[in-house]
């Protein structure tokens, strides 16, 4: 299961700019990748020495640095150090439970958000920070493991394919961006066909695995919730924001970037009151099935208190009792017990208690 609240690493009254990575590192090794594209042309290279990152901070190329591993916190600091980037920022990108934001400086954006992924052996999300530094010609990106949802965007650069390699640094961040919550899309897909599997079998045999399972998908869209609602302030904040990083050309995209993200809200809301349905479900057809066994076992008594009771005045010890030594005493009180029980289903069958 997902651990939604954090345990903080960072003690209490710590200095700030404390670059102390927060919980185990989910990679031993940092990866250090780096595409630079233009129009014409496109290089991959993959640097094994971070010294090697700074002289493309003055290359004319669109230059995409890709940072896997944030346990190695001299890396961090060093990317830092050589791009001006401010110590509290560097300290942003190595406490990994950021809320999303934007954080704008003269010559750069910082843009912190939530990536997901989706476990589907044990039908859970799992969620890792992407921090990405917006430069004029350049892109850091920093996750905390290898691995992402960036591969089509690597085979647009490739290829040439649409706007990308047309486009400057900041069509370059829209379009990470654009990624990370296109696969929201994808994550609330599988979460939506688990709760549609989930809501019909509910119905006809509900038990404590299912409720379980209702449980945990409560709280990846409470977690999903918590990650995307503070896209909108994210991408509003770019909008207006009047940065020359971010061009004109642009703008619109990160506005349809936020229709997306407002379609995400409400497909997560209308996700969230169908699991709550669910819970309804549950205890109605819990008390349902209670309510037919005890209507089951209140027949058997009531059916069986009359019987108690012609038993009880036959079965009652004493001398001069009338019927006592007839012949056909004991065949007359079954008779009269079949008798009775026949008579109370009867009424019971007419009253539609049965």
């Amino acid at each position: 299961m997902p651990q939604y609240i954090s345990r903080r690493a960072k003690a209490a009254g710590a200095l700030p700019e404390t670059l102390t990575p927060l919980g185990e590192p989910k990679q031993e090794q940092v990866r250090i990748r780096v595409i630079q594209y233009d129009k014409a042309d496109v290089h991959e290279t993959e640097i094994t020495d971070i010294h090697a990152v700074l002289p493309l901070k003055a290359d004319a190329l669109v230059t995409w640095i890709n940072i896997d591993g944030l346990h190695d916190t001299s890396i961090i600091k060093a990317v830092g150090d050589c791009f001006n980037v401010h110590p509290l920022i560097q300290e942003d990108i190595v406490h990994n439970e950021q809320r999303p934001k934007m954080e704008e400086f003269d010559d750069h954006l910082f843009i912190v958000l939530k990536m997901f992924t989706f476990d589907n052996t044990n039908k859970h999300i799992e969620a890792e920070q992407l921090s990405i530094l917006l430069f004029e010609n350049c892109v850091i990106t920093f996750q905390e493991r290898t691995g992402d949802v960036f591969d089509l965007l690597r085979d647009r650069i490739r290829t040439g394919k649409g706007r990308v390699r047309k486009s400057g640094a900041d069509y370059l961040a829209y379009s990470l961006m654009d990624a990370v919550i296109d696969n929201y899309f994808v994550i609330l897909e599988k979460l939506g066909d688990t709760a549609d599997g989930l809501e019909d079998s509910m119905v006809t045999s509900p038990n404590t695995v299912k409720l379980a399972t209702v449980h945990r998908l409560k709280k990846d869209m409470l977690f999903m919730r918590k990650s995307v609602w503070p896209l909108r302030e994210l991408i509003s904040a770019m909008q207006r924001s009047d940065s020359p990083i971010i061009e004109p050309s642009t703008r619109p995209y990160l506005q349809d970037l936020y229709d997306h993200t407002i379609q995400i809200i409400e497909t997560i809301e209308s996700l969230r009151d169908i699991l709550m349905s669910m819970l309804d479900i549950y205890l109605t057809s819990m008390s349902h099935r209670l309510n037919e066994v005890m209507k089951v076992l209140t027949i058997i008594a009531t059916t069986f208190m009359p019987l108690t009771f012609i038993s009880g005045v036959y079965g009652m010890n004493f001398a001069f009792m009338p019927e006592l030594k007839w012949h056909y005493g004991y065949f007359m009180a079954l008779g009269m017990m079949f008798l009775t029980i026949t008579t109370m289903l009867i009424f019971f069958k007419r009253k539609k208690w049965l």
